[in-house]
């Protein structure tokens, strides 16, 4: 399934890496943003001028990165109930 980008004024075209840091643990790790194929890590993205959002499927998170604030939250779904993660990213202007 695709889940085209949204296209914005201020259209981003290329890749972004960008480091995202767990606020709890300390643990960074990168994403790669491809804003002309609309993907995150090769995952179907929705990006618009707010937020980008996707689903990973290799680990059932789905994520939601506010790009104003730069926050990046993950809800994972389980049997118990599931989950929030919260993290924060260098986002660059």
């Amino acid at each position: 399934m695709t889940i085209p980008a949204t296209v914005s004024a201020e259209t981003q075209h290329g890749e972004s890496a960008v480091t995202c840091t767990n606020l709890a643990s300390g643990t960074n790790w990168q994403i790669r943003i491809d804003y002309d194929k609309g993907t995150v890590d090769s995952n179907p993205a929705r990006i618009s001028d707010g937020q980008i959002s996707w689903h990973d499927a290799s680990d059932g998170g789905n994520y939601t990165l506010d790009r104003k604030s730069a926050k990046l939250t993950v809800v994972v779904a389980s049997s118990t109930g599931g989950y929030f993660l919260y993290h924060h990213c260098q986002l660059q202007n």
